[in-house]
C-alpha cells in the first residue's frame, strides 16, 4: 500500500517555478517583475534579455524553467502560454556593518527574495 498521490498546486493548465535566494531587494525585483506580467512569453523573453536590470537574468532563467515545466511536465503548447502571475516574497537579510565616527556602527543591510512565476496556456485561442 502506496500514499495518495498528491493534488496537483495549480490547475491542468498550468506550470510554476520558483527560484529563492535571489541577491536583491524583493523593491527591484518587483519592478522586473511587474514588466513581464500578462505578457506572452516569447514577447516577455525579449523583453527580459534586452533589459538593462542586473536582476533581469535570473528572471529570465526563472521564465525559461517555467516554460520548461510546461512543455515537458504538462505537455502544454509553449506558442500559447502567457504570464499569468509573477509574483516576489522577501526571503532572509544578510546583516553586516562598518564602522563610523565616534564608535557608532553602520548597518548595513543585504536583503535577499524569492520569485515565483506562473504561465498558463491560452485557452481563448485553442
Amino acid at each position: 500500500m502506496s500514499k495518495q498521490k498528491n493534488a496537483r498546486r495549480v490547475a491542468d493548465n498550468e506550470a510554476m517555478a520558483k527560484v529563492r535566494m535571489l541577491r536583491t531587494s524583493p523593491q527591484k525585483l518587483n519592478l522586473v517583475a511587474q514588466m513581464i506580467r500578462g505578457k506572452k512569453v516569447d514577447k516577455a523573453l525579449t523583453d527580459l534579455t534586452f533589459s538593462n536590470k542586473r536582476i533581469a537574468a535570473d528572471v529570465k532563467k526563472c521564465l525559461q524553467s517555467a516554460i520548461a515545466n510546461a512543455e515537458n511536465n504538462h505537455n502544454l503548447d509553449v506558442d500559447e502560454l502567457i504570464v499569468a502571475e509573477a509574483y516576489v516574497g522577501k526571503n532572509m537579510t544578510l546583516k553586516r556593518g562598518r564602522p563610523r565616527a565616534r564608535g557608532r556602527f553602520g548597518k548595513i543591510l543585504k536583503p535577499f527574495s524569492e520569485l515565483t512565476i506562473l504561465v498558463r496556456q491560452n485557452e481563448e485561442q485553442a
